[in-house]
């Protein structure tokens, strides 16, 4: 089979289409024809090795090369063989999932715990967008921003990845949404269900007084402190992202928001996704959402497989209105 390898880091040329052998499902795993997979941060922060001070941190992130091989965290595709022990997938299932690493390939094997079947109403191309920024937007806000119906929430960086789904979520949790982006997509976080849109080029949306229940920092692009300012006595600061140097960011600036929850009035959280134990059950409820016609995955563009070194490269960017997918 075809796979995009990382074998060293550096820029997007250093993904290297080879032909590798097909992966052997385990007694617990099934095997997955890979139809389509997407890009995102989480891909050329591996790919490049950054920030510098992960690779100290025991993480995913190997100190002089990389520990994983094949990147791609989202995945969707048709069952192609299944475990001894597999119950409840069978050959020719359409299924998605997210997953560590494999989904720049061709097969994936995929422990059957972590896989769902694919709503019903999507493309495998659209479906590939969902997993891991949608579980993203999920955890910060259900499980770290505890929101509620009726309450307030504010999500910067609305329009990317993340951003397009936490403004849908919330809605459909039954909040008050305002969304912070930049002026070319400001019609478009309003289409999918933004209350109220800030062009951060025109306003500060620190200054807002209006209070929030939930923050959703996705774009970093203030700081913590200043973030605090649009909060409610008791709302929540939920780091997601932001924007990336070699060496620290976004890791200190996230690390160092939730250092201050003991000193503020209020809570000062993050989003950790790579550690979610429940990736199946979150993505079951999503299922039930956009089957209901409550969220709709926002893609930016669509590559090929050949051109996964592009993609990257343009995500890496940071103008994408949603998310890049990938056709395997």
């Amino acid at each position: 089979m075809k796979a995009f390898v990382l074998r060293s880091y550096g820029s997007p040329d250093v993904l290297d289409l080879t032909e590798i052998d097909r992966p052997v499902p385990g007694e617990d795993e099934v095997l997955v024809r890979v139809r389509a997979t997407s890009v995102q941060p989480y891909d050329w922060h591996h790919m490049r090795g950054e920030p510098y001070i992960a690779r100290l941190m025991g993480g995913s992130l190997g100190p002089r090369r990389p520990k994983l091989e094949i990147l791609g965290a989202d995945v969707a595709g048709q069952v192609e063989a299944v475990g001894d022990r597999v119950t409840g997938f069978r050959q020719g299932d359409e299924v998605y999932a997210q997953v560590k690493q494999g989904g720049f390939a061709e097969y994936i094997c995929v422990q059957a715990g972590e896989l769902a079947h694919k709503p019903r109403n999507l493309s495998f191309e659209q479906a590939a967008a969902v997993p891991l920024a949608a579980n993203t937007a999920l955890i910060g806000l259900r499980d770290v921003g505890r929101l509620q119906p009726g309450q307030k929430v504010l999500v910067n960086g609305a329009s990317g990845g993340v951003g397009t789904f936490a403004v849908q979520i919330a809605k459909a949790f039954g909040a008050e949404v305002t969304g912070v982006c930049g002026p070319r997509n400001v019609g478009m976080v309003r289409s999918i269900g933004a209350d109220e849109v800030i062009d951060y080029t025109k306003e500060d949306f620190t200054r807002d007084r209006r209070g929030y229940d939930v923050l959703l920092d996705n774009a970093g692009s203030r700081p913590a402190s200043a973030c605090r300012r649009v909060l409610k006595p008791k709302g929540t600061y939920v780091a997601v992202g932001g924007p990336a140097t070699r060496w620290f960011q976004p890791a200190v600036r996230v690390f160092s928001a939730v250092a201050m929850s003991p000193f503020v009035s209020q809570r000062m959280a993050v989003a950790d996704v790579v550690a979610c134990t429940e990736n199946r059950r979150n993505l079951m409820t999503l299922t039930e959402l956009i089957e209901g016609g409550k969220v709709t995955p926002v893609i930016d563009s669509c590559y090929p497989f050949e051109q996964i070194p592009a993609a990257v490269e343009y995500q890496e960017r940071g103008h994408a209105s949603g998310k890049v997918v990938i056709t395997v």
